[in-house]
């Protein structure tokens, strides 16, 4: 379980820092598009986020077996 907790965050982290690594500049603009959405905007695209990750979740639990 710890492992497998560990391998996330540390995939996460690789896929995270890759646009930042890659395009800088690219970055800094989305990251500043961001800044200025809403608070109901921002929580919109997190909810977007979970909901991408909970199904990705379950369709690697539902195929692993």
């Amino acid at each position: 379980m710890g492992d497998t907790l560990l391998t996330a965050i540390a995939l996460m982290l690789i896929i995270e820092g890759i646009l930042p690594l890659a395009a800088p500049e690219r970055w800094r603009e989305v990251f500043r598009r961001l800044t200025a959405l809403k608070n109901g905007q921002v929580r919109y695209v997190g909810l977007l986020s979970v909901g991408v990750g909970v199904v990705l979740f379950l369709l690697v639990t539902v195929w692993k077996r």
